[in-house]
């Protein structure tokens, strides 16, 4: 076993942070235990307050995937990290080794040179979690079948941390899809921005993760004779990269966020928080600890329970909590994607059966439409117009007053094989906003409502009318659907 190198902890918050006058104002206010919350709904603002943290952290950046792609918006945020590094500012990344790619797909090696170059740089660190040892793509794959117990369980956490003030957690990974920026299609997708005691919370996680076994240094390549000079070159060559019409407003330069953090307080809503995330390690004795986390608040809902939810395959404890919240006249609605704005038609093949079910529970089913009006306004950044809109977000609302919002699906990989985070935040205010916004996504304009009209017969009405049978974009994606059911549920 390779030892282990010393434990880390995230740095300690100092007074000169940009983010401590925000942080005080909240505290000052509603006392040392709230932070101040915004939603990030929006793509636009998620990605402009991604890069406002990066751009105006002072010591210390944390980031933490599972997926990272080589795209416009990877290279962007990438560029601006080694900015970052360069003025000072301690940078670690931690990101899943399955998805993450800084180069195409099939150029696994490519991207360990590309990260192990930019790890050189003295202010970053590159570890990844739980790693193929044979890092070539056939590699990969029989280690696949090799090890396949190990290599399925993976990082599926998304959040950053900046001076251990400022926090974004939430849904979305780092690709073009989660911000508006694929001309085929783009993420409906949530992520909160969290200001105080929650980045304390947030980098306890991070630094768990960060400091676990299943965690190494990013893999240096067998040979490298790459000079110093070539590895600023292909650095630098980073910030080329981003050549994304809907981004002509981004400079590639750090930029000044002074004024944007200064009208914090006018945007920040109080609450108090709780970062829940499941053990980075895996083993026959030990279960998630998301999914208790999520029924328990579920369960407690008095009077409505609000879910979006992109991937849902029930389970018995799901259907359970549905059929005793229902006795109890609790009102349910669930919003989840259709066939139709689907980007996985695997998790729906094994989604379908689940209609009836949940709809006998009383609960009001709700599934995207792939040209949902709200598009425009949040999942897309103009000038781009893509071809449908997927739903990505996860996020929960119990009686407007408490809220979740995190990375975890309700399908068995989530539940079982991944490790998940997210954040449950007490507050009116947030979670208000946040049941507006999913309402408004739940009318016809933007889904179809499920309804049972007859024994095995269901009903999409939208705006527009009523279908019959279940909306696809083509007979391609009908055709998946049926392949698929012969797969396990547990591979999505």
């Amino acid at each position: 076993m390779k030892p282990r190198p010393a434990a880390q902890q995230a740095h300690t918050p100092r007074a000169d942070s940009h983010f401590a006058p925000a942080e005080a104002h909240i505290s000052g206010q509603f006392g040392q235990t709230h932070s101040g919350f915004h939603l990030l709904e929006r793509s636009d603002q998620a990605l402009l307050w991604r890069l406002a943290l990066i751009d105006s952290a002072k010591h210390s950046i944390d980031l933490q995937y599972y997926v990272w792609f080589g795209d416009t918006l990877g290279h962007l945020m990438m560029s601006r990290v080694i900015q970052a590094a360069n003025r000072g500012v301690k940078v670690r990344i931690l990101f899943d080794d399955l998805n993450t790619m800084l180069h195409d797909m099939t150029h696994v090696e490519m991207r360990d040179q590309l990260l192990s170059h930019i790890a050189k740089h003295p202010n970053i660190q590159i570890r990844v979690f739980n790693p193929w040892q044979d890092r070539s793509l056939i590699g990969r794959g029989l280690g696949m079948l090799g090890d396949f117990q190990r290599l399925n369980r993976r990082m599926h956490n998304k959040q950053m941390v900046a001076d251990n003030r400022a926090s974004i957690i939430g849904g979305r990974n780092l690709g073009d899809e989660y911000f508006g920026l694929n001309p085929a299609f783009n993420f409906h997708d949530l992520d909160v921005l969290g200001i105080g005691p929650v980045a304390r919370q947030a980098s306890q996680v991070f630094d768990r993760y960060w400091n676990s076994e299943w965690v190494e240094d990013i893999p240096k390549p067998a040979t490298d004779n790459t000079t110093q000079a070539e590895i600023q070159n292909e650095v630098a060559a980073l910030m080329h990269r981003i050549d994304n019409p809907s981004l002509l407003a981004i400079k590639a330069a750090r930029m000044d966020w002074s004024k944007q953090i200064a009208e914090l307080n006018k945007l920040l809503l109080p609450g108090q928080s709780v970062v829940h995330t499941d053990s980075p390690s895996r083993s026959a004795d030990t279960k998630n600890h998301m999914p208790d986390a999520i029924r328990a608040l579920m369960r407690s809902a008095k009077s409505e329970l609000l879910i979006t939810n992109a991937y849902i395959i029930p389970d018995a404890n799901f259907m359970a909590d549905l059929h005793e919240l229902g006795s109890r006249d609790v009102k349910i609605r669930i919003l989840t994607n259709s066939l139709a704005s689907h980007d996985v038609p695997a998790v729906n093949s094994h989604y379908e059966n689940w209609r009836e079910p949940i709809l006998a529970t009383g609960a009001h089913l709700f599934e995207l439409r792939p040209d949902a009006k709200m598009r425009r306004e949040l999942a897309e950044i103009a000038p781009l117009q893509a071809e449908f809109v997927g739903l990505h977000a996860k996020g929960m609302v119990i009686d407007r007053q408490r809220s979740f919002i995190g990375s975890m699906n309700l399908d068995p990989r989530s539940e079982i094989l991944n490790s998940e985070m997210g954040v449950i935040i007490d507050s009116a205010s947030l979670s208000e906003k946040l049941a507006e916004r999913m309402l408004q996504d739940m009318n016809g304009l933007n889904s179809w409502q499920v309804v049972q009209t007859a024994p095995g017969q269901l009903t999409w009405r939208s705006h527009d009318g009523e279908l019959t049978q279940q909306p696809a974009r083509n007979l391609m994606q009908r055709l998946e659907n049926f392949i698929f059911k012969i797969f396990p549920k547990d591979l999505y």
